[in-house]
């Protein structure tokens, strides 16, 4: 039987792990199955953390029944769910970037992702709050004509950081999930060029 995992909000900064970069912060997020989903994608792109703060959203399991079916995939156990209000505290030497419509926001296809960060999205319903807004070193936005969904935008972010590490040598050999999960499609066809 697969182990359950039960994420409970942190309320001591004793109890709260070290923040590991990359990482992503998700700012009073609104439905449990968004951050569910932003759990399968930092597994899916190799970030370990997930953090996100208020209480809008339990992933307890005695509140639920069960978890959103992310978190109960035994594929993405590689990712630490951490529900604490001051994530920021925990990280040392993290390039706080907030992915958020500002005037002094950088567009996406002309920004230079750090080695070192932590991504802040807002909630579904708003925008990252002001007191976590000043945690945060650098903001992009990504140029679309109407607001992303949360999930989604966690999603562009996380490729473009991939693609663009990979056309920079930093990343370095692409995988396929047949290769990493061991089924499916492990070779990439003849008639992709590189």
């Amino acid at each position: 039987m697969q182990e359950k995992r039960i994420i409970t909000k942190i309320l001591n900064k004793s109890e709260a792990p070290m923040g590991r970069t990359p990482a992503i912060v998700l700012i009073d997020p609104k439905y449990a199955h968004n951050v569910g989903m932003v759990v399968r994608l930092a597994s899916c792109y190799g970030l370990g953390q997930v953090w996100f703060t208020g209480e809008r959203v339990s992933l307890d399991i005695s509140f639920r029944k069960r978890l959103p079916r992310e978190e109960r995939m035994k594929g993405y156990a590689d990712v630490e769910i951490i529900n604490y209000d001051y994530p920021f505290e925990q990280f040392a030497d993290a390039v706080p970037v907030a992915v958020e419509v500002r005037k002094s926001s950088e567009p996406l296809h002309s920004f230079e992702h750090p080695q070192n960060a932590v991504y802040v999205f807002g909630p579904e319903d708003g925008s990252v709050s002001k007191p976590h807004i000043n945690h945060c070193h650098r903001f992009v936005v990504i140029p679309t004509k109407h607001c992303l969904n949360l999930a989604t935008a966690v999603s562009t972010i996380l490729w473009d950081r991939q693609y663009k590490g990979w056309l920079g040598g930093v990343e370095g050999e692409l995988t396929t999930p047949g290769e990493y999960e061991g089924r499916g499609l492990t070779e990439f066809p003849d008639d992709i060029v590189w």
